[in-house]
C-alpha cells in the first residue's frame, strides 16, 4: 500500500488521497486557508492506483 497525499500549494497542509476521493473537491483543512483541493490535482498514476486499490484505503 502506498501513502498517497497532496500538499496544499497555499499553506503546505498535507491531505490524504482518501479524503479527497470521498468528495472530489474540498476546502483545504489548513487553519485559515481558503485553497480548494481536487482529487484531479493528484498525478494521474496516483489517482489510478488509488481507485484500483480503494478498499485498502478504507478507514
Amino acid at each position: 500500500m502506498r501513502i498517497i497525499t497532496i500538499t496544499c500549494p497555499a499553506c503546505g497542509t498535507v491531505v490524504a488521497a482518501n479524503e479527497l476521493e470521498d468528495d472530489r473537491v474540498m476546502k483545504c483543512p489548513g487553519l485559515g486557508c481558503q485553497e480548494v483541493l481536487r482529487f484531479e490535482d493528484l498525478p494521474e498514476d496516483e489517482r489510478e492506483y488509488f481507485l484500483r486499490n480503494r478498499e485498502r484505503y478504507q478507514i
